[in-house]
């Protein structure tokens, strides 16, 4: 996770250089359809999943194993999430805010493992995610609703005069959503990491190098809370979105 390239008599620390896409069998050119350590890392997020919700409750057993309690804690966390934030309506749509959940957590934490790649740390597959949950909530919007969707604008509580003027914030607000979405995730995941190699850097400079290691083993534990609270505040502000959706006069 840490280069430190030694020139001029001192340290130089790249803490970008870990997010570079680069093809995964050499070469310099990337192209659209080669494969990167980026593609890579979200095949391996796909895997893991795929262990953990399939493989892993293959046998419905009584006992539990490791696997399944996983699986089954994650379903009812995120289960009572969709009911809780968005109502009962909206349970037909926890397969796919399931499926949220569990991408973005377990790519946050395969991040964390050494010479790995933190996918959700680019905004290419953050802004992916939120586009994906900002146009499912505009259609659903407007296939439950109709244009009583468009209420979600018009703050009837306000006195009349301002109400155009809110009109406006709230149009440019729902707009602004995917933006914010998306960067509130890659950013925390990148600056995170981006931390935890400039000390790593420093590691190397003997004087200094014991508070180095401390200081990266405390940001370590800090970034793993930080990849499960990103996935849960993603996963929440779609839930809150989606119940804009269904209830828009709320």
């Amino acid at each position: 996770m840490a280069d430190e390239a030694h020139g001029g008599g001192g340290i130089q620390i790249h803490p970008m250089d870990q997010f570079k896409v680069e093809p995964l069998f050499g070469g310099d050119h990337v192209g659209m359809l080669t494969i990167t350590n980026v593609t890579f890392w979200l095949a391996m997020s796909v895997l893991a999943i795929t262990v953990i919700l399939v493989v892993g409750t293959r046998g419905r057993a009584i006992i539990p194993s490791r696997a399944q309690s996983i699986a089954e804690l994650a379903y009812g966390f995120v289960y009572k999430m969709v009911e809780d934030v968005a109502g009962k309506d909206a349970v037909g749509f926890f397969p796919y805010i399931m499926t949220l959940f569990m991408f973005i957590v377990t790519a946050n934490f395969l991040g964390l493992l050494p010479m790995s790649f933190t996918t959700t740390s680019h905004i290419a597959v953050t802004a992916i995610l939120a586009m994906a949950v900002f146009l499912t909530v505009t259609f659903v919007g407007f296939w439950k609703n109709g244009t009583k969707f468009l209420g979600l604008f018009w703050v009837s509580s306000a006195p009349l005069a301002l109400r155009p003027i809110l009109a406006i914030i709230e149009v440019i607000s729902y707009f602004v959503r995917p933006v914010s979405h998306s960067i509130r995730l890659a950013g925390n995941l990148m600056a995170g990491h981006a931390v935890i190699k400039v000390f790593a850097g420093f590691a190397a400079v003997t004087a200094i190098a014991p508070f180095s290691i401390l200081a990266i083993t405390a940001i370590y534990g800090l970034e793993l809370l930080v990849a499960f609270i990103q996935a849960y505040v993603f996963t929440i502000l779609t839930c809150v979105y989606l119940k804009d959706a269904l209830h828009p006069s709320h």
